[in-house]
């Protein structure tokens, strides 16, 4: 197994832990003051472990609502809430290994196609099953290979 397989598989399996929470919405007001409410924690108790003022606070709330609070910001906050400020990427897909598929298929059928098409001027046409199989065959040979093309 190569290195970049087993990074890949490594990956894999932190994001299928991931897979659970994909769907989580967040709250309409934010995480950081729904979970400062639900605590019972004023805006002025937040400050004081934070060490900045009420201001401040109302300020971190609104930012992280319209999305512009940094990663950094969030992981202080958590701190301050005895917490741990967790993120990563989920892809759409079922796991990466999927979404490699999807996208070498797509790159397959392409390349497949363009040939086929070729071919048809040439009065050699294939069948659909035969044109299926080259597909197959094709990303295979694009998802063992990871060519740099891939993302392109």
């Amino acid at each position: 197994m190569g290195r970049k397989s087993l990074q890949l598989q490594q990956l894999n399996e932190k994001i299928i832990g991931l897979q659970a929470i994909k769907n989580t919405a967040i709250p309409p007001s934010g995480w950081i003051k729904t979970i400062r409410t639900a605590l019972g924690m004023s805006m002025y108790q937040l400050a004081y472990r934070l060490g900045i003022t009420r201001q401040a606070v109302l300020s971190i709330e609104k930012r992280e609502k319209e999305g512009a609070l940094t990663i950094k910001a969030m992981k202080e906050v958590a701190h301050a809430l005895d917490m741990k400020f967790v993120y990563g990427f989920v892809p759409n897909e079922k796991s990466l290994d999927a979404l490699i598929e999807k996208r070498a298929t797509e790159i397959a059928t392409e390349i497949v196609m363009r040939t086929s098409t070729s071919m048809v001027l040439e009065d050699q046409g294939n069948t659909q099953e035969r044109l299926q199989k080259a597909i197959k065959e094709r990303t295979a040979s694009i998802v063992n290979e990871m060519p740099k093309f891939l993302w392109d």
